[in-house]
């Protein structure tokens, strides 16, 4: 079972592969509904393919917005582009450029976006008959449901969401921030105004605001909790699911670094049928999150998804910088956020028995000047009781 990792720039995408992704989704500078992650320009591109290349990994690229009259003209040249870098497959949702993609990039899979809505076995076949080589599940289907499409249409290969933001709407296909803000979801440019606090507004009162619900802070009413199935890999395995996916181009480093290496462990423990140790759920509690819910996985039940008191993210521990050099123990960090002498910080690796805590006892800049606590978008050095592997990322708990 294939695990796939966000990555919403270079950066990220490399350690998502360091840290155990089989393959990555990223997007180019147009055509993605992830328009405000940095995404990748064409030269990244290329190199981002090389790299997945290298490291026998694949890397698939979303050509997902809805596309209306005035992106058509310049598609058909991006979608050359990217089968000339041998990418591994496009992530597409509309018809049109379905379309396009079989024109001018005839040899380079398709895999169909959960914004198609695919909710059924017959939706599956009829894009199976297409010529679509995998189908990314529409977030909205139980597991019985999803059984049931892999043994009607066991031909074509399925991805499903097991982690991160979900949206209020039906598979993401929200009209919310057109209406509100004049940007487009469906484009690429949604403001999450769904996250949001809301109260009423009567026509004749103007002026008053009434709450939705008995709560001095109002109500968050349309807020979506965050998905986590890590529990359930045993059955997702078992139903024959080709590919789980993290959601999160536009979260942090840390965060999918972390999550990645999380289910990429757990994956052993469900091919092995073994329930996931409580150890690796408590460790995805130390990523931004909003509340957790298995959403529809055993039911369809949408009173199971929402969180109404508010849509502030969980965040009891701080990204803090990265290892950008070690040699022995001798390491030079990338600071993210402050830390300080005195202060217990944690190592973590893609290998979590190589994650370790350490009480910092000296600090240096980089021009080796001995500091109290170091600042962010600086380079330190610090010298550990031991040697470490590369791609460690530091964090605190706050």
């Amino acid at each position: 079972m294939e695990l796939l990792s966000p990555a919403g720039n270079l950066q990220k995408l490399l350690y998502a592969i360091h840290f155990g992704a089989d393959a990555v989704y990223t997007a180019g500078k147009h055509f993605g509904l992830r328009a405000k992650s940095s995404n990748l320009n064409k030269n990244e591109l290329t190199s981002a393919v090389k790299f997945c290349h290298e490291n026998n990994r694949k890397i698939y690229i979303t050509v997902n917005i809805f596309a209306h009259n005035q992106d058509i003209s310049a598609l058909p040249s991006y979608l050359t582009f990217l089968q000339e870098i041998k990418v591994d497959a496009l992530i597409i949702s509309d018809p049109a450029i379905f379309s396009l993609a079989q024109d001018f990039a005839p040899n380079v899979p398709i895999h169909i976006s959960t914004q198609a809505n695919v909710t059924s076995w017959k939706a599956a076949e009829f894009w199976k008959k297409l010529g679509a080589k995998r189908i990314i599940l529409a977030r909205e289907l139980t597991i019985s449901e999803i059984m049931e499409i892999k043994v009607k249409v066991p031909e074509v290969e399925l991805e499903m969401f097991v982690h991160g933001a979900m949206c209020m709407s039906y598979s993401g296909r929200c009209l919310l921030s057109s209406f509100l803000n004049a940007r487009s979801a469906n484009q690429g440019h949604c403001t999450q105004p769904c996250r949001w606090e809301y109260r009423l507004t009567e026509n004749s009162r103007p002026g008053e605001n009434f709450q939705i619900e008995e709560d001095e802070r109002g109500t968050y009413i349309l807020n979506s909790k965050d998905l986590c199935l890590i529990n359930r890999l045993p059955e997702i395995y078992a139903a024959g699911i080709d590919s789980i996916k993290i959601e999160g181009r536009m979260k942090s480093l840390y965060y999918v670094a972390n999550s990645t290496r999380i289910y990429k462990e757990a994956i052993q423990f469900a091919e092995q049928n073994s329930p996931i140790p409580s150890e690796l759920s408590e460790e995805l509690n130390k990523i931004s999150h909003r509340h957790y819910t298995e959403a529809f996985f055993d039911v369809f039940d949408s009173s199971q998804t929402q969180y109404h008191a508010t849509s502030a993210y969980s965040r009891d521990y701080q990204f803090i910088g990265e290892i950008i050099e070690n040699k022995d123990n001798d390491i030079r960090v990338a600071v993210r956020s402050k830390f300080t002498l005195g202060d217990e910080i944690e190592f973590i690796f893609p290998e979590r028995k190589a994650d370790f805590k350490w009480q910092v006892d000296n600090i240096a800049d980089d021009e080796d000047n001995l500091i109290e606590s170091t600042k962010p978008n600086t380079i330190v050095k610090i010298i550990l009781p031991k040697i470490v592997p590369s791609n460690g990322i530091i964090r605190i708990k706050k």
